[in-house]
């Protein structure tokens, strides 16, 4: 019994970490649809290569920090328990990867690729996994001092803060680094309006991320004895309640309504496990009005070129995911309890100001050595063309 309990274990985290691979193909066309045809190609490998530069970084160090476990040993120690610590790697590194996929929105259509590739090792190796071993590996004694204060250790059952806030929040100083696109904000006062390339990709993108946000939140039981259908009905009532709030709010922008259900699913990572049903619709339809509201105000008040507005997607609603799972975990809103409202306060801004402090080194850092932004004159070419070298849809082919 205890060899098939093995065995299922491994198979149950390897089919979420296969979910959550394929969330990065909704990164991909989410970013695709949102930004201008001449850098969608960009859009496209960007993710690939990120996830790739990711999975070395986070296999060679991230992993190790986070949990104390290196992968350089036999191949007979690897295999143990029917590799059950190896796809435990795979699942946590397409969480990991998740980061610079979300960073990449926000600065999208002007980034330099090598600068941000640099970026993401560090990040992946070694930025998010501190925080990573803090919240869920106990590191550094601060979930023990969280539980001393409060009475109740920082809860983050899927992300909402250690993934989703660390990733938009990390976003932000590179945001303002980088200053906004070429034109986008006019000297008589006048926005630029750039639209959505692609709708029907856009809503492609959102629908991939929409399925495979239930093996991120549901498979972070991590062993199948845990798992809980509690968890996906949750995700789901999240994933509708922000739509719904986001087609309102957002008077039926399909680019609001296609992001609404991604605001409340990033919103309720955190307490999906704790949470009743209807807590998380709430939490879904606030994190929706979060979202559109916010980004508006980004665009055009505050004049913060956010792309695909990833600081108030994953940023804020994140932020607010993890406050949440304090107030509805609570059994008085029919949770299940065992949270602690100040613990998940003290948890979420510890994870803000880390991702905030080390967004601006690093990118800070990088624009003094390397540069951030590509030239005035890459950037009017567009990404694809400058780096790449070809278009979404060359329209002429080469003659031999």
């Amino acid at each position: 019994m205890e060899a098939l309990k093995q065995g299922s274990d491994a198979l149950f985290i390897l089919l979420g970490g296969i979910m959550v691979l394929a969330m990065h193909a909704g990164f991909a066309f989410l970013e695709l649809g949102t930004v201008r045809k001449k850098n969608q190609v960009n859009a496209l490998v960007k993710i690939l290569v990120d996830f790739s530069v990711s999975t070395v970084a986070y296999f060679t160090v991230g992993y190790a920090v986070a949990y104390g476990t290196s992968f350089f040993v036999g191949a007979e120690q690897l295999a143990a328990r029917n590799g059950y610590e190896l796809v435990k790697f795979f699942f946590l590194l397409t969480f990991a990867a998740a980061i610079p996929a979300i960073i990449s929105g926000g600065i999208a259509e002007r980034a330099r690729f090598g600068s941000q590739l640099i970026a993401t090792a560090v990040i992946v190796g070694l930025v998010y996994p501190l925080f990573e071993g803090v919240a869920w590996n106990h590191a550094f004694g601060v979930q023990a001092w969280l539980k001393g204060a409060t009475g109740a250790e920082f809860h983050d059952f899927a992300g909402s803060v250690v993934v989703h806030a660390m990733g938009g929040w990390l976003a932000l100083p590179a945001v303002l680094l980088l200053g906004a696109r070429s034109n986008r904000y006019r000297k008589d006062g006048a926005i630029s309006a750039h639209p959505p390339s692609n709708i029907p990709f856009l809503a492609l993108g959102a629908w991939i991320l929409m399925v495979g946000w239930f093996g991120f939140n549901v498979m972070s039981a991590q062993t199948i004895d845990r798992v809980s259908g509690l968890v996906a009905v949750n995700s789901l009532m999240a994933m509708v309640g922000g739509t719904l709030a986001a087609l309102a709010v957002g008077r039926n922008d399909p680019g609001f309504v296609h992001n609404g259900p991604l605001a409340g699913l990033v919103a309720v990572c955190a307490g999906s496990d704790v949470m009743h049903p209807i807590g998380a619709l709430a939490v879904g339809a606030i994190a929706g009005t979060i979202f559109v509201t916010m980004f508006t105000l980004t665009q055009n008040r505050w004049k913060i070129d956010d792309v695909l507005g990833v600081w108030p997607l994953h940023g804020l609603c994140g932020a607010w995911g993890g406050i949440a799972a304090g107030i509805f975990g609570q059994r008085a809103l029919g949770g299940l309890g065992g949270v602690s409202l100040p613990a998940q306060l003290g948890g979420t801004l510890i994870g803000v100001a880390w991702a905030l402090a080390a967004g601006a080194a690093v990118y800070g850092g990088l624009k003094r050595l390397l540069g951030l932004r590509l030239s005035p004159e890459e950037e009017h070419e567009g990404a694809d063309l400058a780096i790449h070298k070809i278009g979404a849809t060359p329209e002429r082919e080469a003659t031999w």
